[in-house]
């Protein structure tokens, strides 16, 4: 069964080392978002509904709320991700623009060749995972030198914008949909049906969902779960909560239906997820 070897958490957002052997359901991520293999099968990702591969010599690379999913080949070995789950404002540190890099087109392509400077960058960051868990300020100084150096690959950085108009773009400019985002963000576990939150924003089901992807570039339902996955990710690394108080506050009513949610999209138990993530120790809690 998949699990996560490793989880380090910080001012940079995530990084997980997962050993997959199940694929993960469709879903976005509010963070730049890149996937470099480490070792086992040559597998494949789905971005947008299009095959990509992830192998020694291609990376995935995924813009922040794009939608993707994992396609493992049951007939496989398992293949070990480094999984990075990036914050725009930790990237601004090394060049204004990076704050830019939630931008959807941030990433101009959804794979590229990987040199063999990020292929042992990635290594090297995966074995300093394992063998060093505790070792947080080193995570962090490896994890900038393979960013830097997937972005000055990947992307026209020097090109991306950081303008005002940029910026007020990303914003939602129907007040409805504002409305049903905050609520969506303030309390995911209270948002059931879909039906229903468009009555409570004055919109029909039809064009609220076709308003809502148009505006947020995933559907209502992916966001919502995006919510829901972030919230349990602190709650599950970060607090003393059991599994099924959790899943209950996030609307899950059965224990085993979060797990499930979890396990299908953060590729790990929630059991495991903070048995690794607590490896870390407090260090974490100090450079977030």
């Amino acid at each position: 069964m998949s699990s996560a070897l490793r989880i380090a958490r910080g001012r940079f957002g995530r990084v997980a080392l997962l050993d997959m052997d199940r694929p993960l359901v469709r879903h976005a991520h509010p963070h730049c978002h890149v996937l470099l293999k480490v070792e086992g099968a040559d597998t494949q990702f789905f971005v947008r509904d299009r095959a990509v591969p992830l192998t020694d010599e291609t990376a995935v690379l995924i813009n922040a709320w794009e939608p993707h999913a994992y396609d493992h080949d049951l007939a496989r070995p398992k293949t070990v991700i480094l999984a990075l789950y990036i914050e725009p404002q930790w990237l601004q540190h090394f060049r204004k623009n990076w704050g830019a890099s939630d931008a959807p087109d941030f990433f101009e392509a959804a794979a590229g060749s990987i040199t063999p400077d990020i292929r042992r960058l990635a290594r090297e960051l995966a074995e300093a995972m394992v063998h060093a868990p505790d070792a947080a300020a080193l995570h962090e100084d490896m994890l900038g030198r393979l960013m830097i150096t997937v972005i000055e690959r990947f992307t026209a950085w020097r090109s991306v914008p950081q303008s005002i108009s940029a910026l007020a773009a990303r914003e939602p400019s129907d007040f409805r949909i504002r409305k049903a985002v905050m609520l969506m963000t303030a309390n995911p576990g209270v948002i059931t049906d879909m039906d229903t939150l468009a009555t409570d924003v004055g919109m029909s089901r039809a064009h609220f969902f076709r308003q809502f992807e148009s505006v947020m570039r995933v559907s209502p339902r992916v966001y919502l779960n995006v919510q829901r996955l972030e919230s349990a990710v602190s709650a599950v690394s970060d607090g003393e909560e059991t599994f099924a108080a959790i899943g209950e506050r996030l609307g899950f009513s059965v224990p085993a239906h979060f797990s499930r949610f979890f396990h299908d999209h953060a590729g790990s138990s929630p059991s495991v997820f903070r048995s690794v993530t607590r490896l870390a120790g407090s260090q974490y809690e100090t450079s977030r």
